[in-house]
């Protein structure tokens, strides 16, 4: 049976997006920009601390562990095929075609619900930002009044869907400024931080212990799976550069190097950002503490001021900022890709495969990923405030969900491969098996909190915590779309457009 054009003898279907458009360094800048470093430091790093006090670093660590062993089952998986599906593609190879449409859907809502909480984020910062700038507390409390919220939001998201749209050029030159910006504030940051702990009388102040980087020093089982949880969260987002990867010169080999350097990127920058912070505030829990539960939401605004001064505080405003309108830009790549992918093998319908003549982008799907979060943050706002914070809480129950998925799919696809080489055991085998085993347990770790009512926000639905409703009901939701899509694409989960043949996939024309 022949080869769809672009297929490059593996069986995937050329959709007509802009080959050769991104190298190494911009599916790099790609994935850094869509975990969002800053953004994620400022919101979690305070949150960690109160769990694991001072092993935060190494609690990075671990949550760093899991991923790594992950991106090495996207790396084995998109040399073997290097379809912009990513997930969705590679686990219909390996598991058929309903595991594959959930796993998709897994990704796409997982997307979704971050793109919205980015959006919301920028906005928040924007007026803290101009309030700052103005010296007007009346300017940064906008952001309390839900109407001028909500129409900056979706400002914000409209942006953003419009700079995807265009395609991966402006997407590039958009992101080496933004990524550049946040990276070089966060070694001032670091810097100024070290050298005023170690130099200065703070109060609060700790020096440096190489006991930070040990895990087992934390009191109790419960509290660290607390923390490798946020911990987890921090490092999602590195496989955007994957799904570029039709897109990014030597498909094959390239997203996978820029998936290992994007992730070293971020850890680097996690622990240095932890330790240097620690440094200078120490853990407590009042003032400028890490530990202080008033400011751990926002640890940057408490510590922009003491660390960098009053004239270079508001750079870390600023960063946060860039933090979160980057990501929420370059976060539309992977939803949009995987909706194209699905719907040019038939798993969703035909009219979201279309391509930009001129842009080569996947427009309906962009356009489509823009609207559906703007609708979904309008809403969940406009309903209260604790169900938006917990559609957030239960994103981690759809991050472990098609990660650890796609890492099984990887030692499964290749398990006639394991037996050739040492190589091929571990990268194709053993560490995408132990990457999918950890997240599969946090997975059900994060469930079973969730039964808890006053997990998140504390509300509830008819005695059940609405995280628990929330994160269950979209999965459930998935399953009822997929049974529509089973009767109007019959093919498809038939097993007539992908097979389960290894090594390939065969698509039919």
């Amino acid at each position: 049976m022949p080869e769809p054009s672009g297929s490059g003898g593996r069986g995937v279907r050329d959709k007509g997006l802009s080959g050769g458009s991104v190298g190494l360094l911009g599916s790099a800048v790609i994935g850094v920009s869509t975990v969002a470093p800053v953004y994620c430091l400022t919101s979690t790093l305070g949150p960690t601390v109160g769990e694991v006090g001072l092993q935060t670093p190494a609690v990075f660590l671990a949550g760093f562990l899991p991923m790594l062993l992950v991106a090495f089952a996207y790396r084995e998986l998109n040399r073997s095929v290097p379809d912009c599906g990513t997930s969705f593609t590679w686990t219909v190879k390996a598991f058929g075609p309903r595991v594959g449409w959930m796993c998709g859907w897994g990704l796409v809502v997982a997307t979704i619900i971050v793109l919205s909480n980015l959006a919301g984020i920028a906005t928040s910062f924007c007026y803290l930002l101009l309030g700052e700038l103005t010296g007007s507390a009346a300017v940064a409390d906008l952001d309390d009044n839900t109407a001028v919220h909500i129409t900056t939001c979706l400002a914000f998201i409209a942006v953003a869907t419009a700079i995807s749209y265009r395609g991966m050029t402006a997407t590039k030159g958009v992101q080496y400024a933004l990524v550049g910006l946040q990276l070089a504030v966060l070694v001032l940051f670091v810097a100024l931080a070290i050298d005023k702990a170690r130099t200065g009388d703070l109060p609060g102040s700790i020096d440096f212990s190489w006991s930070w980087l040990n895990p087992f020093a934390v009191r109790s089982f419960a509290t660290f799976t607390a923390g490798l949880s946020l911990s987890i969260f921090m490092f999602w987002g590195w496989d955007a550069c994957l799904t570029v990867n039709e897109e990014t010169s030597g498909s094959d080999h390239t997203p996978g190097r820029a998936a290992l350097l994007a992730m070293v990127v971020l850890v680097g920058s996690y622990l240095l950002t932890a330790v240097a912070a620690q440094m200078y505030a120490g853990v407590g829990d009042r003032g400028t503490g890490l530990g202080n539960p008033d400011t751990a939401d926002n640890v940057f605004a408490a510590l922009a001021d003491p660390v960098l001064g009053s004239a270079l505080g508001v750079l870390l405003f600023v960063a946060v900022l860039a933090s979160a309108a980057a990501s929420s830009q370059t976060t539309f790549i992977p939803v949009a890709r995987t909706v194209l992918a699905m719907s040019a093998y038939q798993a969703l319908p035909p009219a979201l495969a279309r391509v930009h003549p001129r842009h080569r982008t996947p427009a309906v799907a962009t356009v489509a990923a823009g609207v559906a979060t703007g609708l979904f943050y309008a809403v969940m706002s406009l309903v209260s405030e604790n169900v938006l914070i917990d559609t957030i809480y239960a994103l981690g129950l759809m991050i472990c969900f098609y990660y650890s998925i796609t890492a099984f799919a990887c030692a499964w696809y290749f398990r006639h491969d394991l037996r050739r080489s040492a190589r091929d055991l571990l990268f194709k085998g053993v560490a995408p098996a132990l990457g999918g085993l950890l997240l599969a347990a946090v997975f059900g770790k994060t469930l079973y909190d969730m039964g808890d009512p006053s997990y998140g926000s504390g509300s509830s639905f008819f005695g059940v915590g609405s995280v628990f409703a929330i994160g269950v009901g979209l999965l459930l939701l998935g399953a009822v779309l997929m049974a529509v899509m089973h009767r109007r694409s019959p093919a498809f989960f038939r097993g007539e457009v992908f097979t389960r043949a290894t090594p390939a996939l065969t698509v039919q024309d």
